[in-house]
């Protein structure tokens, strides 16, 4: 677990879970009028509206974000303090890519498409919260995995 790589994957699927679970109880407005839930959503992306295709997705994604945290800004953590400053600011900039660009674009809709649509304007608040804590989780587990909390030396070494 002491490489960078492997200690932010795992730090991913941590932060996944978490934010997973988050998205397990909210719903999203369908163009109908309905409610569909969250992780049917996120399953739609890939062509399966379902919540079990949507957590597979969903950790997924987690990990290879997780891969590239690591791969990009692993270097620049080096105790709780950055890593956590580091994962709000990459969780953001996530929420950016992922929630409010990508995501629309694979389900239809233009970019930013949240945003302007005034019924999916609190669904687009809670992605930047949950991509908050996403981010903070990443952080805070890839230190943790990644360096001996008394010590701060890489684990196994």
């Amino acid at each position: 677990m002491s490489s960078r790589i492997g200690a932010s994957v795992v730090a991913g699927l941590i932060g996944g879970v978490v934010f997973g679970l988050m998205m397990q109880m909210m719903s999203a407005p369908t163009p109908e009028g309905g409610q569909m839930p969250m992780m049917a959503m996120i399953g739609q992306i890939i062509g399966s509206p379902t919540v079990g295709v949507g957590w597979l997705y969903h950790l997924f994604n987690s990990a290879v974000i997780g891969a590239i945290f690591g791969w990009v800004l692993g270097d620049r953590v080096h105790g709780y303090a950055s890593a956590f400053g580091w994962g709000a600011a990459y969780g953001f900039a996530w929420w950016i890519v992922g929630g409010l660009i990508l995501m629309p674009l694979f389900l239809g809709m233009s970019p930013f498409a949240p945003l302007m649509m005034p019924p999916m304007r609190m669904v687009a608040m809670a992605s930047l919260i949950g991509h908050l804590i996403f981010g903070l989780i990443l952080g805070g587990a890839y230190t943790w995995l990644r360096y001996d909390v008394q010590h701060r030396t890489p684990l196994g070494a």
